[in-house]
């Protein structure tokens, strides 16, 4: 069955603040220029939002550029940042508070938001429909098509209707392809197509390999007495240094007797046997954070991977007939915690960028001026003053790597004249199983923390199960033969939801590697940590996946 198709003058893959701030901003230029312009946006979530998960704290500065009367209009910006502190945790009943003065200029939260960034992009969705662009939410965007010269043609979305053995099944329905003169990809971090564009296009070449953290949330709903509206807490220290691992967690006070509480891993890790996911079980019992969530409701789990290898890691963004944009392209500021007002920006310089090449009735060509033009922004020049906090925290540690970035950026605003190297991949920092101590999580009690399955369970997440298995394996024998021998295989642990495990006969012998599919999250984790990069991610059927309210 041939596929039908659409032309649009812009696609844009992904509606999470990147590729809805380039809609926006594309069409406001062209109502401004009186021009016609098509934009379209594919999204493989049910909905705007359903796949959105961050923090979030969000810095206004790109919402105030691309939409000035964001208030008046409704931006779901309601609770202001009101306090701001930072521990050091010790263990579970120990934290020092760390002085005002000691923390890095670029961790203050003043005049930032609290927000839900699945309800941020729910708006900006509705902005972008106002104007003219068309959204198509459930649909998967699965494969890149290229014009005969090698230059992006456009995109397809995933067949529905294939069945786990390949064949199609009632109600098969082919992918719709999607045509255009330019193509954005703002897929989030590790996205599946962006990861085939910088390889096609070697667009990593020459740039350090990316950095990736795993951040697992929650939301609570708490007592009066508990809540803080408006209360930032930034942790560093345990229960990730009783391994030796890196990261930092948080928990922010929202609106209506919510808490968001989290742990960021990062996957540069050396442990095999270490459990972000039990990581931040244990996390919540800490004295600092349980006295905010003890007796309070878990609402919705969550996890997703982010991008913190900065500039150095930044791939070229543009590429014939496209560009890389947000997350998928590395804008997060790690030395912030904060990617929103990057992503955003990337995303509105993309748009600027395009509509002045059609000014010139160009198309699918390489827009080289991007980076000219990304470089001229103050998103460039807040990651440039902050590329050395990440690879610090890797070379140092949380403590040593925050005194460093303490000077760093309070003494010399960033200018010092050196940029530091982080050359080794997240995958390749992993050890033997038998060189590294195991760990030994505590059972979850119900009331705090929680075991993987019910977690799974209020992230609303669920697959069509009758469709191929979007984890593939490039060799099906080394999850046992290699992984699991040299290992043990840390699929079982990195994943935060399940999706992979080690099955066993009765007297414990046979190990088989079973894949639950169904569980999957779509947080990226496997695709970047898996020690043998077995394992490659590819987008299930449209609308797959969790369903995040509010997250």
């Amino acid at each position: 069955m041939e596929r039908e198709f659409m032309e649009f003058d812009v696609v844009i893959v992904g509606a999470g603040p990147s590729g809805l701030s380039a809609a926006i901003k594309l069409r406001q230029l062209a109502i401004e220029n009186d021009k016609e312009l098509m934009v379209c946006v594919v999204e493989k979530g049910s909905e705007v939002g359903a796949h959105i998960l961050s923090g979030a704290v969000v810095e206004p500065t790109a919402l105030n550029e691309l939409i000035p009367d964001w208030e008046e209009k409704g931006a779901p910006l309601k609770t202001k940042v009101t306090g701001d502190t930072i521990y050091l945790m010790k263990n579970e009943d120990k934290a020092t508070k760390v002085p005002n003065f000691f923390v890095p200029k670029t961790m203050h939260n003043d005049g930032n938001y609290i927000i839900s960034l699945g309800n941020l992009c729910r708006w900006l969705a509705e902005q972008a429909e106002a104007l003219g662009v068309e959204i198509f939410p459930g649909f998967a965007a699965s494969e890149v098509l290229y014009n005969e010269d090698g230059s992006v043609k456009g995109i397809a979305t995933g067949d529905m209707g294939i069945g786990k053995d390949g064949e199609k099944k009632d109600g098969y329905m082919p992918g719709m392809e999607l045509h255009a003169k330019y193509t954005l990809f703002a897929e989030g971090c590790r996205g599946s197509l962006g990861k085939e564009l910088i390889s096609q296009f070697n667009l990593d070449q020459g740039k350090e390999p990316q950095h990736y953290g795993i951040g697992i949330k929650e939301l609570w709903k708490v007592s009066d007495e508990q809540h803080q509206e408006g209360l930032v807490v930034h942790t560093a220290g345990w229960p990730l240094s009783e391994s030796g691992s890196a990261g930092g967690g948080f928990l922010y006070h929202i609106e209506d007797n919510q808490v968001v509480v989290g742990l960021i891993t990062d996957l540069s890790y050396s442990n095999p046997h270490v459990s972000p996911f039990h990581e931040f079980q244990r996390y919540k019992h800490q004295k600092v954070i349980k006295q905010y969530l003890e007796g309070g409701e878990r609402i919705s789990y969550g996890a997703r991977a982010l991008t913190k290898g900065g500039l150095q890691s930044q791939p070229k963004m543009a590429f014939p007939g496209g560009i890389l944009i947000g997350d998928n392209a590395g804008t997060l500021n790690f030395a912030k915690i904060k990617g929103t007002h990057t992503a955003m920006k990337s995303g509105m310089i993309a748009a600027e960028t395009i509509m002045a090449a059609f000014g010139g009735d160009r198309a699918n060509d390489e827009l080289t001026e991007y980076e000219a033009n990304y470089k001229a922004s103050w998103a460039w020049r807040e990651l440039h003053q902050q590329r050395n906090f990440g690879p610090a925290q890797h070379k140092w540690g949380n403590f040593l790597g925050s005194a460093y970035a303490f000077i760093d950026l309070n003494i010399f605003n960033g200018k010092l004249p050196w940029t530091l190297s982080d050359p080794k991949p997240d995958y390749a920092q992993m050890k033997p199983a038998d060189q590294c101590k195991k760990i030994d999580y505590p059972k979850p009690d119900g009331k705090l923390s929680f075991d993987k399955l019910s977690s799974v369970f209020v992230s609303n997440t669920n697959h069509e199960e009758d469709q191929p298995v979007h984890l593939k394996l490039e060799d099906k024998s080394i999850p046992i033969d290699v992984n699991l021998e040299k290992y043990d295989e840390p699929a079982q642990r990195y994943c935060p939801a399940g999706v992979y495990e080690v099955v066993r006969d009765d007297e414990g012998n046979n190990p088989q590697f079973v894949i639950n599919a169904q569980n999957c999250v779509h947080c990226k984790t496997c695709d970047i940590k898996d020690p043998s990069q077995n394992i490659t991610w590819v987008t299930p059927e449209g609308a797959g996946g969790p369903n995040y309210p509010n997250m």
